[in-house]
């Protein structure tokens, strides 16, 4: 993802920070608000702003994402990322809550995801979305309902002669219709070590989790 000098953006449902570290470790953002809804895993990522010293353009907000709007002004933002739960609630779940919650739509749906980005993206705003390749027809049907246009696309495979598990993207508020399919990301490569495009994504320096 390219994120602009100044841009301020929106992580949905941020767990324990990786994604918001790494926009501000690896950019010149003003502004990240990282939304996440239980309270044990908002602490874990403050802790984690705090030891790469991010604070003061990283924001931890306790609260749901369907609430974001009364967190910060609607079409104000440049961009929005997510990383939601996956799983529908239908089929088996995992008995931890905490897992639970984090995988599969209890307290939020991938249209809630939706919603609340077209709420706060400025008009030509990105929503740039990590998924799963078997909810693509859920995906595509939302970009249309709530005028976010895909424009690029690109399936992550865990490494060469494997099925994609994971489907990287990038939606556009209001765009025209063009969507790029993009190369595959490999994330290990024949020896099962992370390929170097992988190593670069990860790569901030120092980075520390809490």
């Amino acid at each position: 993802m390219k994120v602009k000098k100044d841009f301020v953006g929106a992580d949905f449902g941020t767990g324990t920070g990786i994604i918001t570290i790494l926009i501000l470790g690896k950019s010149k953002v003003k502004k990240m608000y990282a939304f996440e809804i239980q309270s044990e895993v908002a602490e874990m990522a403050k802790r984690s702003l705090q030891l790469n010293n991010l604070c003061d353009r990283g924001e931890i907000i306790c609260a749901d994402l369907k609430t974001a709007d009364d967190h910060i002004q609607a079409g104000s933002l440049d961009f929005v990322v997510s990383n939601p739960p996956y799983m529908k609630m239908d089929g088996i779940q995992n008995p931890n809550e905490k897992k639970r919650i984090s995988r599969h739509e209890v307290l939020c749906t991938l249209e809630d995801v939706f919603l609340s980005s077209k709420k706060l993206l400025k008009e030509g705003g990105t929503f740039y979305l990590i998924h799963r390749p078997n909810r693509l027809c859920d995906i595509f049907d939302y970009c249309r309902k709530y005028r976010l246009e895909p424009k690029e696309i690109r399936f992550v495979h865990p490494y060469v002669g494997k099925a994609p598990n994971l489907v990287l993207l990038r939606m556009v508020k209001g765009g025209k219709p063009d969507m790029k399919v993009l190369d595959p990301l490999y994330i290990y490569d024949k020896d099962r070590k992370r390929t170097p495009e992988i190593e670069e994504i990860y790569s901030t320096g120092a980075l520390k989790e809490e």
